[in-house]
């Protein structure tokens, strides 16, 4: 199979390691330059990063390439994936570029690109920046030297966004009252999250907010959901939010400490875009990864739920295509496309919130719609990608497992896009038995994939 540059959600490995070294960080800079850049008038590309240590130099490395092939940097530092979109759309940039390896430790880091709309790239602009970055032989297109980009940084897009989350928060309803445990992860949100969820009136337990460099979803944010659940319960507070390195990401409890994934809050935000009717389509779209009881809730409500590959970009896609306005991952990548263009994890627990304002009910009274099928996931390493339609016996063993559970459950394979790894999926309404059918599965890759 092709070897793509970019993997589910841009460039992703660890740090000072191919494909994430200074080398290639500055190719990509100067191949967007050369990609996005449209005559001879300089062109605005935002960059905003997580809290990582090798954070420091890529932004420089990409800087320099952009720079090189006449595009005007603006910095914004440490900023959530959803802000640097939505800078990129408020000051008309050209490109929009994360360096962030979002829920990842933090030896790892990653690139990602916006377009001027907010969006992320598709894969055939993606694969043709990584033309230019892996031919030896590009010749690159430098300006003249009075046309090289300059470099300035933003000081107020912090303030800038916060503004932007607060407006998608009804101003007929404030969180006065309200107790929030928010656990940031140590990550891109834990300046801007706090401060929104005060100024509307919460009181906020801050959690992972003492970033240093190295301790990025360190055992705390969206990862580690305990972590919330035991505080809340502790402190007697009205919700948990907990969001990944990036802020991208949301995964909250309720008042009594029980964990919600990103199906069960899709779930709540579907049927109250339902009840409204401002659904269009009465549809939701999420990933092949969503548990089979959010289908089934979908239907039974008048609903339908279309699924699309496993990544973000590729709900965003389909809702897009479809005109959908609800949208994420099981993940807790959650897409409300009437205020954002990707994932935003405060954003949509500030829909979360606006809805337990609004029907004045606890979480916990709210969410108890689905009962997710016991899923089990596994990751079986392959020397080889090649099309499981190309393994007989791997598909041998995935249809048995489908016989046994007599269209009450899942299979689902699929290979990672930024790891060596092919993962093995099965839910079903029995938990020992799926447990022993992906066995099976993986017992079948592990022979016939290596």
């Amino acid at each position: 199979m092709k070897q793509r540059l970019f993997g589910t959600d841009g460039l992703r490995g660890q740090g000072n390691i191919y494909p994430m070294t200074p080398e290639i960080a500055l190719r990509l800079g100067l191949a967007a330059g050369q990609y996005f850049r449209n005559g001879l008038k300089h062109h605005r590309v935002v960059i905003g990063k997580d809290t990582r240590l090798s954070g420091y130099v890529f932004e420089t490395a990409l800087t320099s390439g952009l720079c090189a092939n006449g595009m005007d940097v603006f910095l914004v530092g440490p900023m959530p994936t959803p802000a640097i979109s939505f800078l990129t759309r408020s000051m008309r940039a050209s490109l929009g570029v994360v360096i962030s390896a979002s829920h990842n430790p933090f030896m790892d880091n990653g690139i990602k690109f916006f377009d001027p709309n907010g969006f992320k790239l598709p894969d055939e602009v993606e694969d043709e920046i990584s033309e230019l970055v892996l031919d030896s032989k590009t010749n690159w297109d430098y300006p003249a030297p009075e046309n090289i980009g300059r470099t300035k940084r933003i000081n107020d897009a912090a303030g800038r966004y916060i503004v932007y989350l607060k407006n998608s928060f009804s101003d007929k309803l404030t969180l006065d009252g309200l107790k929030v445990v928010l656990d940031c992860a140590h990550g891109a949100a834990y300046n801007v999250a706090p401060k929104v969820l005060e100024e509307l009136g919460a009181e906020v337990i801050q959690v992972g907010v003492e970033p240093n460099g190295l301790n990025i979803n360190q055992k705390c944010g969206s990862l580690y959901p305990e972590v919330i659940s035991s505080i809340v319960q502790d402190e007697n507070a009205h919700l948990g939010i907990a969001l990944d390195g990036d802020a991208d990401r949301l995964i909250v409890c309720d008042e009594k400490g029980r964990i919600l994934d990103g199906d069960q809050i899709m779930a709540l935000s579907a049927l109250e875009l339902l009840e409204k009717g401002k659904l269009p389509k009465n549809m939701l779209v999420s990933t092949v990864m969503s548990n089979m009881a959010l289908e089934i809730f979908m239907q039974e409500n008048g609903g339908q739920l279309l699924r699309t590959a496993v990544g973000d970009r590729y709900v965003v896609e389909a809702m897009r295509r479809e005109g959908a306005m609800l949208g994420g991952e099981q993940s807790g990548h959650l897409i409300f496309m009437e205020h954002s263009t990707t994932g935003d994890g405060l954003l949509a627990a500030l829909q979360l919130l606006r809805i337990m304002c609004e029907k004045q009910k606890p979480l916990s009274e709210l969410a108890g719609l689905l009962e997710p099928f016991p899923q089990v996931l596994k990751n079986v390493h392959v020397e080889r990608k090649i099309p499981f339609g190309d393994a007989p016996q791997v598909q041998e063993a995935v249809q048995k497992v489908e016989q046994a559970l007599t269209g009450k459950g899942r299979v689902l394979l699929r290979y990672s896009g930024t790891e060596a790894v092919c993962r093995v999926m099965v839910e079903g309404p029995d938990r020992d038995r799926v447990d022993l059918y992906a066995n099976d599965i993986v017992d079948a890759c592990e022979k016939y994939l290596k």
